[in-house]
């Protein structure tokens, strides 16, 4: 399971999710939007930021990163990326947030002194998911989070002792269907082998097909595809296909064969 994956699209439908984690949540909690974001010359797409509202007071942006591979260069990226998009958009927001998520401390660049004053500033705040404490004792959204780390042997337990927490107590913020909606996710991608009556019994439930498992397998094809495509596409041109017959032969639209040609050739230069 693609963990960091699965957190963008969870946090793109439940924005709200990430201020759980927080002791000073922004006011206006429920406009914030998650989205991507460019930044021009040089140019270059940040991922994980969280928009306030327009009506905000005052104007909080917060960028996030979920780390769940080792990466020596993310603090550099990430305040390089973050400072960037302020100085570019300077009238826009009142003040910022940066906010890092690894499943543990492990994870960490091993260097962060160059960054030190940020880091150990309030501004700045680093969670690790395997620190967080039992599930039973921690409001729901950070036990959502902390159930994308559990091992497969613990994980049915978990999803279940969740479910049955979110059912009885009072989620906040959160919506009881939207957070039961992302468990049962979480426990179709981490036990892909199974069959979905298999995970039904597993955590004794009725599954339906979520949003982002939909969004998630939509992925999947495309990348499927696009890899297909940059295989294909070449060798049939070098046979002497046209773009529009390879189109047709492959049942794919026009543009994407195009895609795959200028992507060949631009590879080409660079080798």
């Amino acid at each position: 399971m693609k963990r960091d994956a699965i957190f963008y699209k969870i946090f793109q439908r439940f924005p709200s999710l990430l201020f759980t984690l927080l002791d000073h949540p922004p006011d206006q909690v429920r406009g914030y939007r998650f989205e991507s974001i460019e930044v021009k010359e040089p140019n270059f797409r940040i991922d994980g930021v969280f928009l306030p509202p327009e009506n905000a007071s005052p104007k909080v942006i917060y960028f996030a990163e979920f780390q769940f591979q080792p990466d020596e260069l993310l603090y550099h990226r990430f305040f390089a990326e973050a400072l960037l998009y302020l100085y570019r958009n300077p009238y826009l927001y009142d003040d910022w947030r940066g906010i890092v998520i690894y499943p543990s401390r492990s994870l960490e660049p091993a260097n962060t002194t160059i960054h030190r004053s940020l880091l150990d500033s309030p501004q700045v705040q680093r969670f690790y998911l395997d620190e967080l404490g039992a599930l039973d004792q921690k409001n729901a959204g950070v036990s959502l989070m902390q159930l994308t780390i559990a091992p497969e042997a613990q994980l049915a337990e978990q999803a279940k002792q969740l479910i049955q927490q979110v059912k009885q107590e009072d989620t906040g913020i959160l919506a009881k269907k939207e957070i039961i909606d992302v468990i049962t996710t979480i426990a179709v991608y981490k036990f892909a082998n199974l069959s979905r009556e298999e995970v039904e019994a597993m955590l004794d439930i009725t599954l339906k097909e979520t949003r982002i498992a939909q969004e998630l397998k939509e992925e999947g094809r495309e990348e499927g595809r696009a890899e297909m495509l940059a295989v294909t596409v070449p060798v049939l041109l070098k046979a002497g296909m046209t773009v529009e017959q390879i189109a047709k032969q492959l049942k794919v639209e026009v543009e994407a064969v195009r895609r795959a040609a200028q992507d060949d050739e631009m590879s080409g230069r660079d080798r």
